[in-house]
């Protein structure tokens, strides 16, 4: 459905950023990237206390794409 935009002020759009506004068929992605990290890596906040006596963190991934980001322009 057509829509009315009013005023928009974008300060920054990263690189694999999506700027969208109106109607859109679809989306896809121009990158990817693929993380892995133990346990207590992405914990933020003040007085945090990890206490982690044994970890190992498995990186196999039996599927060979997640993501295609083929034919993206």
């Amino acid at each position: 459905m057509p829509a009315i935009v009013g005023a928009i002020k974008v300060n920054s759009i990263s690189s694999s950023g999506v700027f969208h506004i109106g109607d859109v068929f679809n989306i896809s992605p121009k990158s990817q990237a693929k993380t892995f990290a133990g346990a207590g890596s992405f914990m933020t906040g003040d007085g945090i206390q990890v206490r982690n006596d044994y970890n190992t963190t498995q990186v196999y991934d039996a599927d060979l794409v997640d993501q295609p980001i083929a034919g993206n322009i």
